[in-house]
């Protein structure tokens, strides 16, 4: 089969005949239908982020049909459409057995660890393919299981409740999301906290209050515009200890600060003002689970979660596309996301 694989870090990504994968009895074998390419495919082109074994296929958001299942596999059948979660896991360790699989002390990442989607077939554990609804593209189903599902568990961790308010840092990928599923829970009013003109009027399109960093200090815009109250719950989707501090300031009373973004920065608060005489709370987010999925999916199947056409841009399994697509991330100023669709 064709796939598109990182055989040096620092370099190019390379097209490579490869063999079909052979499933064991508790897998399944897909036929990529889409896959989205992510920031973090750069970054392991780059080597920001560090792969040990090469060459690999990237590709970690993964949508399309069974093609064959195991023999043990009952839930699936060929032709099922699916998407794929990318956390691959024991399934009896501590964590695993909580359902928190992202801390499984065998788990690998589809795309980093193991083989993911940028071929024309991916062999998955069945039990990380889930039913993808008629409803919903292969090329949304795709990059709805990095983002959207890692936007959903930000929300729940933070524990948003219906009413409550919301301000998000950063309106990439992730804040697009975020925007979409807050609104989907029943939240109050969401402040978007941008710095790129088109992003804020997108912010304002879809109904949000646009709090433009460079317009002066996004804090006394946001309690400014709280009547003083300050958030329920922030969200930190950028990965700078600059916007993570500010995301603990604009806590008000009983506020839960949920820390998403990435970044090798030390952050540093006032202990007193800022958390202890406000009951607030930081919180660490790492990944999403699989048991946030199926409610993710309804949010997309109902119409609350949607990524209409100009939001999606469409390259082939071309190695040269791909480069060129990962190339343009890293100067991304939009939230446009780019998918990879095999030819049949």
């Amino acid at each position: 089969m064709k796939s598109v694989r990182l055989v040096q870090v620092g370099k190019p990504l390379e097209e490579a005949d490869i063999p079909i994968p052979d499933i064991g009895s508790s897998d399944v074998l897909i036929r990529v239908a889409a896959a989205g390419i992510c920031h973090s495919d750069a970054h392991y082109r780059a080597g920001i982020s560090r792969i040990d074994d090469l060459p690999l296929t990237l590709g970690h958001e993964i949508a399309g049909r069974v093609e064959e299942v195991g023999g043990d596999v009952e839930h699936l059948s060929a032709g099922d459409r699916v998407c794929v979660h990318y956390l691959v896991h024991c399934g009896t360790c501590q964590f695993c057995v909580r359902g928190l699989e992202q801390f499984c002390r065998s788990g690998q990442m589809i795309g980093k660890h193991c083989d993911g989607g940028y071929a024309q077939f991916i062999k998955v554990p069945a039990r990380n393919a889930f039913a993808l609804p008629d409803k919903i593209s292969f090329e949304i189903g795709a990059i709805m299981m990095c983002s959207s599902a890692t936007a959903l568990h930000a929300l729940n961790k933070a524990r948003l409740k219906s009413g409550e308010s919301v301000a998000i840092f950063g309106f990439g990928g992730l804040g697009f999301s975020a925007l979409q599923l807050a609104r989907a829970l029943g939240c109050g009013e969401i402040y978007v906290i941008e710095i790129n003109p088109a992003k804020l009027d997108s912010i304002r399109k879809l109904g949000a209050v646009a709090i433009d960093a460079n317009a002066g200090d996004p804090i006394e815009q946001i309690k400014e515009a709280s009547g003083g109250k300050g958030v329920d719950v922030s969200l930190e989707l950028i990965g700078s200890a600059s916007t993570m501090r500010q995301a603990v300031q604009c806590l008000g009373v009983l506020g839960r600060a949920a820390l998403v973004g990435l970044t090798a920065e030390r952050m540093s608060i006032f202990p007193y003002p800022e958390l202890i005489n406000k009951e607030a709370e930081i919180i660490g987010v790492s990944d999403h689970l699989a048991t946030e999925l199926p409610a993710l999916l309804e949010f997309a199947r109902s119409g609350k979660l949607r990524f209409p056409a100009e939001t999606l841009r469409v390259v082939d399994l071309d190695a040269a596309q791909i480069n060129a697509a990962l190339d343009a991330l890293q100067d991304s100023i939009d939230h446009i996301r780019t998918v990879i669709v095999p030819s049949k």
